[in-house]
């Protein structure tokens, strides 16, 4: 593997959503992209599973026990792990959810079905969070920092056309 692979594949993801479906889904478009993946099934799995260092979580907002948004609130609040770049996806295109994820935390807020465009702007979340040592910063610089690439909240950036065209099972477009 040459070295621009291996550093490509020290990136650990963690995936988490309750539909086997997406799981599958964004497993395979991150495994595409070089990415080390784990995936589980819920919130409160999530939570267990991050003893283990892993560089972006990746989560459903709506699940059952623990919300993708209750997950991020978890994240964000400890000293430990707030610094883990967390996104959310959602096949509801709310923006008032959206708005409130980004503001508490979230680099992104993607709309499902996920597609190969969305795992692509993980890449500056990831290095970001790679190179970053907030023990040598100050508050303010760390905070600063950690907007650079942040999405900004909805109705500063959604335009009408900007929504995804679904399909039915005869491909007819759904309005």
């Amino acid at each position: 593997m040459n070295g621009v692979g291996a550093a490509e594949t020290q990136f650990h993801v963690l995936a988490v959503d309750d539909s086997i479906i997406d799981r599958k889904l964004i497993e395979r478009l991150l495994k595409t992209s070089s990415y080390q993946v784990t995936v589980v099934d819920s919130g409160v799995k999530a939570l267990e599973f991050l003893g283990v260092e892993v560089n972006l979580i990746i989560t459903d907002y709506s699940m059952p026990a623990i919300t993708g948004y209750d997950l991020l609130r978890k994240i964000k609040k400890s000293t430990s792990l707030r610094n883990i770049p967390v996104v959310i996806m959602s096949s509801e295109n709310v923006p008032s959810r959206i708005n409130s994820c980004l503001e508490h935390g979230a680099e992104e807020f993607f709309l499902k079905p996920v597609q190969q465009s969305d795992v692509n702007k993980l890449r500056p979340h990831l290095m970001r969070g790679k190179n970053s040592n907030p023990t040598f910063h100050d508050e303010r610089e760390s905070h600063d920092q950690l907007n650079i690439n942040k999405r900004k909240p909805v109705e500063e950036c959604l335009s009408p056309d900007r929504i995804r065209t679904r399909f039915n099972d005869d491909l007819e477009l759904l309005q």
